[in-house]
Formats: C-alpha cells, structure tokens, sequence
C-alpha cells in the first residue's frame, strides 16, 4: 500500500514536472513568435478597431480608424469625419489603443499577402495622388503644414506646388514649390479619405 502510494507522488511530481516545462517551452515560443511581428502586422491587426489615437512627429495626435496599411505607410479615416491622414510609417511616433485592440493587434500573423496595397510603398501612392492632382496639407517632422498639390513624386522625395488649401492646382495661383524629402514627412492630410484605398 505504502509502494502505491509513493508511485502515484512519483507520478504525480513527474506530470507537474512536465507541464512546468511545457509551459515554459509555450512562453519561450510566444516570445520568439512576437519578436517577429512587425509595426505593419500590428498596424494591420488594428484594421478592424473602433478608433485608435495617433501621434506624430510633429506633435500632432489625431483619432481615426485605420483604413489601409501599406509597406511603409498608413491609411487613417479620421474620426471627425473630415477627411483622412496618409501617414509614412517613420512619422509615427506612437498609437494609443484600448487593450483588446492591443492584445488582437500582437496576435496577427504574417500570412500570404491580400493585395497591392499591402505592397505599395509610400512613394506609389505619391505618385498616384500627384496623378490624380488631388490638394493636400502635408505635415513636416519639423512641424510646418505646407498645403498644395503633389506634382512628382520620386524615390525618397516630392515636388509640392504651394497654393491655398482645398483649391484646385492652377498655374496662377501657384505660390511656390517645395522640393519634400519622404523622411520630413509627418502625415499628409487628404480631403477624401478614400484617396489612399
């Protein structure tokens, strides 16, 4: 009897052991796991969320939902409902979300790819509203708003014509042009929030 009962302890002790150790297996592989997941994954996770508040390197913080997430760029819809954000992701400095947002954003995967925009880099979508000719308001990390319409759009920089904010890019009403590097860029603010989709 007393044999029986030392065997089961054994047992018992053996079967703890090994769930200690799996347990500790499953932590070290979680941890393995998130240091891969990227801020673009993340960015990607939050797609479904309510509102998130976003801060830039300009100081800016502006509430929005995210709308598209690029290569190296995001899309926010802004919570005011005036407007949307096209943001390169090195002008973000922060995301303020709720904690489910937070814990569902750390638990995205990177999967096959689900189309072009997950592929175009902020230089593509550049030269797609200079295409268009579509007026913004872009903001620099050295906290200027320059307001105009993309003319080019290069590998690592944009021309901007400089005309009063919301007007349509005619010659005459041209003040100026700004050559912008991309990495100046905070976030560009756009009319139609559907311009980055």
């Amino acid at each position: 009897m007393r044999w029986d009962r030392f065997f089961d302890d054994l047992e018992d002790q053996l079967a703890s052991e090994w769930e200690a150790e799996r347990a500790v297996l499953d932590t070290e592989a979680e941890r393995l796991r998130l240091s891969r997941v990227t801020l673009v994954e993340r960015l990607r996770g939050l797609e479904a969320s309510d509102s998130c508040s976003f801060e830039f390197a300009d100081g800016a913080v502006l509430a929005g939902i995210v709308a598209a997430v690029g290569a190296d760029w995001v899309g926010i819809v802004l919570s005011t409902g005036r407007g949307g954000v096209l943001a390169p992701l090195s002008g973000l400095t922060a995301v303020a979300v709720s904690q489910p947002d937070l814990l569902r954003s750390a638990r995205a995967t990177a999967g096959p790819t689900r189309g072009l925009a997950e592929r175009m880099t902020i230089g593509f979508v550049l030269r797609d509203l200079a295409r268009r000719r579509v007026p913004v308001a872009l903001h620099t990390t050295g906290d200027r708003a320059l307001a105009g319409t993309i003319d080019r759009a290069g590998a690592d920089h944009l021309d901007l014509a400089l005309h009063e904010p919301g007007a349509p890019r005619r010659s005459a009403d041209v003040r100026g042009y700004r050559l912008v590097p991309f990495s100046s860029i905070a976030w560009i603010a756009l009319e139609d929030p559907t311009a980055f989709a």
